[in-house]
């Protein structure tokens, strides 16, 4: 029995940690904070329009229409694609010639009018990924942790020599990245902002200048709205949405679908691949201005460091990871998702699993070997996250 040779869980014997129904806001939250919350989901959901700004290019006119499974903020059934190029002696081409890494798909009727059309990946582009929206639940306890919790789990030269190299991702002013597939936002602001002008071709205070559909200028009459298209306040009601969306719980004993004893032993398999090397459990937010962030525990289940994936999972890069690196996904709330995986790619757990290589080569080897109750125990404690 593969029970026999597991320690106790890493949660047990933990404090309480944080977590709320899907959509909910973090608890004790002060009214302002609470106000603010409320202001930015209506931004978050909100319809834009040419007259507000939408476009010329852009993938969906509302922050929602990504984000909307199981709540408003949650995960999304519709793809994006992203284009990249990189080679090992120039690193990664971000592509921002062409209009940058992302493909908007959609134009708005002036544009089209005025010739612009959608986006295909470049020529220069050597690899294309399609990738589903993320989870936004728990990101501001996420901003909260001190950075030195995050560091003290990199291992970038294998030290241990455990065969796991998680590394942080540091952007060129040395900021340790927390944000996005490849951890390559350092600011939860800025991931935000990044995603509503990309996204939705939104122009915002600090970003006032349209970006260039595949690197072409703007034909005239394309986009009607006065620059900046977002106000500095609306920025910061969507920047305290995100902020202060609460993570999900965990799955209670009489909501779960598998039996508590089954869950534990799932949780105990979990362990015995090795998978929480990588799956940290659980982190403690630092000081805080807001006391609902300030030394809170919660599940993420993600160290948020960059590892080696191997070859089968490389494709796009970013200015802070190669194509095979990637941050290790969070498996909260996992019971809601029908994708997963970093970008989705896999419709099942098993698949996930199977798909895993580089550093997580040993790991998946050695779910292979499971018995077919032990691989039962670990899918249900994943599906109780």
């Amino acid at each position: 029995m593969v029970a026999a040779f597991l320690s106790a869980s890493a949660c047990r014997g933990e404090p309480l940690h944080v977590g709320t129904e899907p959509g909910a806001p973090l608890p004790g939250l002060r009214p302002p904070e609470l106000d603010s919350f409320r202001a930015g989901k209506a931004v978050f959901d909100r319809p834009f329009a040419v007259e507000d700004g939408l476009g010329p290019l852009f993938n969906q006119d509302r922050c929602s229409s990504c984000h909307d499974l199981p709540t408003s903020g949650g995960h999304g059934a519709e793809p994006v694609s992203k284009a990249t190029r990189f080679d090992a002696d120039s690193g990664c081409n971000t592509l921002s010639d062409h209009g940058g890494p992302l493909l908007q798909q959609l134009a708005t009727e002036p544009a089209r009018t005025a010739g612009v059309r959608a986006e295909r990946a470049p020529r220069g582009a050597n690899a294309v990924a399609t990738v589903f929206p993320t989870p936004l639940y728990g990101l501001g306890l996420v901003a909260a942790i001190p950075a030195t919790a995050i560091l003290e789990n990199a291992d970038s030269a294998d030290a241990d020599g455990d065969g796991i190299s998680g590394r942080p991702s540091l952007d060129a002013s040395g900021r340790l990245g927390r944000f996005g597939r490849k951890a390559q936002h350092a600011n939860l602001g800025e991931f935000v902002g990044e995603a509503i002008r990309t996204e939705m071709g939104i122009t915002t205070p600090d970003h006032p200048e349209e970006d260039r559909p595949g690197g072409l200028p703007l034909p005239a009459n394309s986009d009607p709205a006065p620059d900046p298209e977002i106000s500095e306040a609306d920025l910061r009601f969507l920047d305290a949405y995100v902020r202060f969306l609460g993570p999900v719980r965990k799955t209670s004993a009489s909501e779960a679908l598998s039996s508590p004893s089954e869950i534990d032993e799932g949780e105990r398999v979990f362990e015995f691949l090795g998978c929480h090397a990588c799956h940290t459990p659980s982190f403690s937010t630092g000081p805080s201005a807001s006391p609902a962030l300030r030394n809170k525990r919660f599940l993420l289940y993600s160290d948020l460091l960059l590892h080696d994936m191997g070859p089968e999972l490389a494709d796009i890069c970013t200015p802070t990871a190669t194509p095979s690196e990637w941050k290790t996904a969070s498996l909260s709330g996992l019971r809601y998702r029908s994708n997963f995986l970093h970008d989705g790619r896999a419709t099942t757990l098993e698949m996930a699993i199977l798909l895993h290589g580089g550093e997580a080569e040993a790991a998946r080897n050695v779910f292979l070997r499971l018995t077919a109750d032990a691989r039962r125990q670990l899918i249900a404690f994943l599906r109780s996250l």
